[in-house]
């Protein structure tokens, strides 16, 4: 996390100017997984990216402290709500330190500049006459002696379908409608559990309905100018769409910001009105003229990042609230949104304790730089993603086996040849890049990719930009087979020196397109190559850096002597993903009962324990016959479990008893056909059935239907109402019998399902079609050795 050792930044006339802020998370908790990708770790990719690019950005976050979250958490923890504060904020900076944040600002909201400036707006709205003044109707509970904030009641969702009996007074978790607490059924006090009654209370509203004109303006104009992604634009239009209604800015807590109004001055400001000017409030401890960024729209470009249930306090609240003002606001310009981060089977939760922690992340010993790449290419940018650990395990190898071969490839070449004795060769002037077909249809290939990768990260694509720097590598790797140095070694040594100028060059240009994501690596990887990466890692169009990396063999210069090369990773083994699977399982609360169960039957076992049965001779415990029912345990249900081969229908016809059925003669690569009948003479026609490549699954439990055995299954998809049926086909090269593979996963298929462990419906789920038609168990494509599978027109279609 980037400390303030030198003189803040402040915007440059001439530059790109670019404030960049995370929604500022709350205090209450330590982070999960889900929380990182969607705030900090995306602005922070975003926030690298402009440095990379020679903008003249600064990132600012900081944690949400005020409100009835914080009160209900030290109520529960005995303490006081700035105790809580204190222990949260310091464990949020420990875990965002970890995962290499670089804030140039990560402050708090319960500072005294939040009071000053929030309380400023506050007046300037107040003398627009752009507030009200009314008397709701708050529920008051009689046993605590107070009335009851939005998150101090729970009760059953009142949106028609959700009826989620645990949803909170302001919002609904599972629906993600925003809620009044007099609008819950059955309504309790979340400290008590008794009943609470309505009674009146006066309290201040911001006039949205008067302000809905400007603030429509706003969105119609920087929606697009700033490119605001789908799902911003969707809740904001129908936010509108549900017409505007004045909203409260005030609650009747002690702890937040106090209200400076004579009649309201035993109330504070209502979190939603005091979070967001946390932004301003924690630039201006970041640099006394805060103005600069922040009343200048002319000069200063404003990216926000959260996930998607904080899109209408930023897209209809705080845009409302500067406008309010009158005063020449920097307005947010670009929205970046992410859905939920699933965990496992359910979602990532801070209050029931699901999921990974940040802590956790950092226990597990598994390098900050796997996280951030894993989160990266999960992100869930356009619908909800899934964290799962195999995933995990199958990303980080698949990551292994591309780039981290290329590097150490490039680094071993240079090491152990005697020729080269670790230093970058110098290339004939007769000898050119332009000129030597290889070289010259990888830099072409570079230059596009550098600029889909420009493309993609000022339209903040982040997900895109990471796949587009890994296709780099990709290239790399097929060039340095292409060009085979070890051949050139022998027999022309002029162009060997270019081709290994050139790898060089690719590994550079990879460790600067990847320092946004994983900088740690980036950093490694200079190291290696004898490179100070302060002055190195850069792309900015002032210094020409983008032209010159599209010409790779002119990166690094001839004579340099590269550094000592190591390993850079090591795959994720199945043993240490199931322990990992196993730990993180359940809640919070679930894992400590685990680990006290657990602590307890170790300490009976060794009271039970005899050391010597008097001989000298050690008797055995229990430890043998735990040994030996876990050698004969169920393995864990992956992928590989299946058998799912190349086949061709040999021969198809009509069910002789169902009109609905096929039965199909299939090579699967045996002495004999297999007898395979299916269900699909409503969506294929019979003639497209005859002589064609199809997937077979070949180890389930042969079923017979309507007096004909079936002895294996065929794959195809279907739309989302099953109105639209279609094979998957492997490649037409592809040969029957070839079993179909799954990159990053590996072992060997049962010989027969047993139907019992219900291994193909649980594996099923996951198996469906992405946007470009592959058929994926995940994100993993069914791949032949000709290629991957595909269908013909069904996109995220199911497949079974």
């Amino acid at each position: 996390m980037a400390e303030n050792l030198i003189a803040p930044k402040l915007p440059v006339e001439g530059k790109r100017n670019i404030l960049i802020t995370s929604a500022l998370p709350y205090v209450n908790n330590v982070p999960h997984l889900g929380n990182i990708i969607g705030c900090v770790l995306s602005a922070d990719v975003f926030a690298r990216y402009c440095r990379l690019r020679g903008y003249n950005a600064i990132y600012i976050c900081g944690t949400d402290e005020y409100g009835t979250a914080t009160e209900t958490k030290a109520m529960e923890e005995n303490c006081s709500p700035k105790e809580i504060c204190d222990k949260y904020h310091a464990i949020h900076k420990e875990v965002y330190n970890w995962f290499n944040i670089s804030f140039d600002e990560f402050g708090r909201t319960s500072s005294p500049e939040q009071t000053e400036v929030c309380q400023a707006i506050f007046r300037k709205i107040f003398e627009n006459k752009w507030l009200s003044e009314n008397t709701m109707q708050q529920l008051y509970c009689n046993t605590c002696e107070r009335f009851l904030a939005d998150r101090l009641v729970e009760g059953t969702c009142p949106t028609p379908g959700c009826e989620y009996d645990s949803a909170r007074g302001d919002q609904c978790e599972k629906c993600g409608k925003l809620l009044n607490p007099t609008e819950l059924k059955n309504p309790r006090c979340k400290v008590c559990q008794k009943t609470p009654h309505i009674r009146d209370t006066d309290h201040l509203f911001l006039e949205l309905p008067l302000l809905k004109d400007r603030l429509e303006k706003y969105i119609s104009e920087m929606s697009v100018v700033g490119g605001w992604s789908q799902n911003a634009i969707q809740t904001t239009n129908s936010w509108l769409r549900e017409g505007l209604k004045p909203r409260c800015i005030t609650r009747d807590l002690k702890w937040g910001v106090p209200v400076p109004h004579e009649k309201y001055s035993d109330k504070v400001f209502y979190v939603w009105f005091d979070a967001p000017i946390g932004y301003v409030s924690i630039t201006s401890c970041y640099t006394h003229e805060w103005e600069k960024w922040w009343k200048n729209p002319e000069n200063v470009e404003l990216y926000q990042f959260m996930g998607k249930d904080n899109v209408p306090f930023h897209t209809v609240m705080f845009p409302s609230t500067l406008l309010g003002t009158s005063e020449n606001w920097t307005l947010m310009k670009t929205i970046s949104v992410t859905e939920y981060l699933n965990y496992e089977a359910g979602k990532f939760s801070k209050s029931k304790g699901i999921g990974v922690f940040g802590n956790d992340a950092k226990d597990t010993n598994i390098p900050v730089e796997v996280w951030r790449y894993y989160l990266l290419t999960n992100r869930p940018e356009v619908s909800d993603t899934l964290f799962t650990w195999p995933d995990l395990q199958a990303k980080l190898n698949s990551w292994s086996n591309s780039f981290i071969i290329l590097v150490k490839l490039f680094i071993t070449v240079f090491g152990t040849w005697q020729g080269y004795d670790s230093i970058i060769p110098s290339v004939p002037d007769n000898v050119s890049g332009d000129s030597h077909g290889p070289t010259k249809k990888l830099a072409d290939k570079v230059a596009a990719y550098i600029d889909q990768y420009i493309e993609a990260m000022e339209k903040v694509k982040l997900k895109q930009g990471l796949k587009t720097a890994m296709s780099i590598s990709s290239e790399g790797n097929a060039y340095l087979q292409e060009a085979e140095f070890w051949r050139l070694y022998k027999e022309n040594k002029s162009l060997c020196s270019l081709v290994m100028k050139t790898a060089a060059g690719i590994v550079y240009l990879l460790a600067c397109l990847l320092e946004p994501f994983i900088p740690s690596f980036t950093l490694e990887v200079f190291k290696q190559l004898n490179l100070p990466a302060d002055t190195h890692v850069s792309l900015s169009d002032d210094k020409g850096d983008v032209d010159r990396v599209k010409r790779p063999w002119d990166i690094i210069s001839a004579g340099h002597k590269i550094g000592t090369p190591k390993p850079l990773f090591r795959e994720l083994k199945d043993e240490e993903v199931e322990f990992y699977r196993k730990k993180f399982a359940g809640s919070q609360a679930d894992r400590i009962v685990r680990a006290e169960a657990e602590a307890q039957n170790v300490a009976e076992q060794l009271k039970k324990t005899k050391v010597s049965d008097g001989n000298g001779k050690k008797k055995p415990g229990k430890s043998s016959n735990e040994a030996k029912n876990k050698a004969a345990a169920e393995p864990d249900i992956t992928i590989t479990r299946l058998d799912i081969r190349v086949g061709l229908i040999i021969k198809a016809q009509k069910h002789p008893d169902a009109d609905a059925l096929y039965v199909e003669e299939i090579d699967v690569g045996e002495e004999q056909t297999r007898t395979v009948v299916s269900g699909l003479v409503k969506f294929i026609p019979l003639d497209e059935m005859q002589n064609r490549k199809v997937c077979v699954l070949c180890n389930l439990k042969p079923v017979t239907m309507r007096g004909i055995k079936s002895q294996a299954m065929v794959l195809a998809a279907s739309d989302g109402d099953h109105t639209k049926v279609e094979l998957v086909e492997p490649p037409s090269s592809a040969q029957p019998g070839e079993r179909i593979t799954f990159p990053g996963y590996e072992g060997n298929p049962d010989e027969l399902l047993n139907p019992k462990k219900k291994v193909w419906e649980t594996l099923q789920v996951d198996l469906h079609t992405n946007e470009e038609l592959v058929a994926c168990y995940k994100n993993v494509p069914l791949t032949t050795s000709a290629g991957v599978c595909k269908v013909s027109s069904i996109s995220c279609g199911s497949i079974r």
